[in-house]
């Protein structure tokens, strides 16, 4: 009977990795000096051998993290069966009333997913918390995001914000569409400025436009400073 069922083969040992230049260090070895050259290029051949294999190993990684990242939207993310059908009648091939594909033909589980707890909301809940991606801040005891900063409409009873979930890190703090309407506003005003410039991504702005900026700034200061003592000198 042990004979009908294979054992799997245990993994072959994995074979030594092997150092370019290897067979001349080994020549070098028994010596008692070496030139300043010969180290130089046995540094430079193991630096680069080692950059090659960080470089494998970090597309390795990023391999895995795609797999990793495909689950994840998977499970958490948006999927293309229809997850508010039961399961289908026998004979329809996973068919719902509908024509479309059902989740419960598929994974065998009908209405048990978990949804936002933010009333009316359907998208599932993020990873480790009970709301989606669109409603997290409504969780008190997440650290990773925050609202974005910019101010919509100002109001009496003060500005009104777009508070779109962002994460805590960005800088400056606002959402993709808030941060691309800001960089427009500050290209239009720096070319009103004389300043042609088409995109922020390349702004390098020169040293002597910088150096007249700061001198025009300050001499307004001093003739500022220098009206306000005049206008207390003079007699009333």
């Amino acid at each position: 009977m042990a004979d009908c069922f294979d054992s799997p083969p245990s993994p072959s040992p994995t074979s030594p990795m092997n150092i370019d230049g290897s067979d001349r260090d080994s020549a070098l070895s028994n010596s008692e000096w070496l030139t300043q050259r010969e180290v130089i290029e046995r540094r430079a051949r193991r630096v680069k051998q080692l950059a090659r294999l960080y470089r494998h190993h970090y597309w390795a990684l990023m391999e895995d993290l795609k797999s990793k990242h495909r689950e994840y939207y998977w499970t958490y993310g948006k999927s293309p069966f229809k997850e508010d059908e039961h399961l289908p009648p026998n004979g329809t091939d996973g068919i719902g009333e509908n024509g479309k594909l059902g989740l419960a033909s598929a994974t065998g589980v009908g209405d048990d997913i978990k949804r936002c707890q933010v009333a009316g909301c359907k998208n599932r809940p993020m990873a480790l918390t009970k709301f989606c991606h669109a409603h997290i801040l409504s969780d008190p005891q997440q650290k990773l995001y925050k609202g974005c900063t910019y101010v919509i409409k100002s109001m009496q009873s003060g500005p009104l914000l777009c508070c779109k979930p962002i994460l805590r890190s960005t800088v400056p703090s606002l959402c993709p569409t808030h941060f691309q309407k800001g960089e427009k506003c500050l290209i239009r005003d720096l070319r009103k400025a004389g300043l042609n410039i088409s995109s922020l991504n390349n702004l390098a702005p020169k040293l002597h436009v910088v150096v007249a900026e700061f001198v025009s700034q300050i001499q307004s200061k001093r003739r500022a400073l220098r009206k306000a003592s005049v206008a207390k000198v003079e007699p009333k």
